[in-house]
């Protein structure tokens, strides 16, 4: 345990340094929500009586599944400098391999969505949670599934290219079919009845009923998330030791 603990720490200095070098990504993905969260402000408060609430869940949690970016090219990267081979023939196992490489991932994802909270909360005028242990709990899950998502996709894809294509495409489709855009109550009949095949769809349930202090309404959603990372999770891992993922692929 001490062995595999050390090796994995070691690989999370060493992904945390890759990720404080290239903070390209998160500065966007903090900074468009916030403006459109300044923008679609009124329109949510003169439409909906919980308009703040929609103005501030449904752009953090759109671009929290634009992160799955950066997931990915967490591993992708590995494969482009053909380092991922040698990273596997290593005494690390895959689980340590795959924890070194998304923790640092999962403090990115956790920090970025508690700056958008804060912002919400400080400049649009959502008002202060009162049961700040559900919001971690939302906060939490929500990061681990998004993680377990993009570590699949990772070992699925063959370039940047694709990986791009894949996580935009993804995030419009989960996020706006889950209600971040519009809530899914004034969708279309057909939109309403595959809004909850979206995980996008659960993480916003999760979030607006923490940030309401809705514990019930917190757990249910958040075991679905839990399911959906635990079943990404696992096919990452099956992939990884399957050996598919390698360089030579790209």
């Amino acid at each position: 345990m001490t062995d595999s603990l050390h090796r994995v720490g070691i690989l999370v200095r060493h992904n945390t340094v890759l990720r404080l070098r290239d903070p390209g990504q998160l500065i966007s993905y903090i900074a468009l929500p916030m403006v459109l969260m300044l923008v679609f402000k009124p329109l949510y408060v003169r439409a909906l009586d919980s308009g703040t609430l929609q103005a501030v869940t449904g752009p953090l949690v759109m671009f929290s599944v634009f992160a799955l970016a950066i997931v990915g090219n967490s591993i992708l990267v590995e494969r482009e400098w053909r380092t991922w081979d040698q990273m596997r023939s290593s005494r690390a196992g895959r689980t340590e391999l795959l924890l070194g490489k998304t923790l640092p991932v999962l403090v990115i994802l956790i920090f970025q969505q508690l700056v958008l909270l804060v912002y919400g909360c400080l400049i649009i005028g959502l008002p202060v949670p009162n049961h700040f242990g559900y919001i971690a709990l939302a906060i939490s899950v929500w990061g681990f599934t998004l993680l377990a998502i993009g570590a699949a996709l990772a070992t699925v894809v063959r370039s940047r290219g694709d990986l791009g294509l894949v996580s935009d495409l993804g995030a419009m489709a989960v996020s706006s079919i889950g209600g971040a855009l519009a809530p899914v109550s004034l969708m279309p009949g057909w939109a309403q009845v595959i809004a909850p095949l979206s995980p996008g769809y659960w993480a916003l349930s999760m979030m607006r009923s923490a940030i309401e202090g809705d514990l019930g309404g917190t757990l249910r959603p958040a075991l679905v998330c839990l399911a959906i990372g635990l079943v990404a999770g696992t096919f990452a891992t099956y992939r990884l030791a399957r050996g598919w993922g390698r360089s030579h692929l790209l």
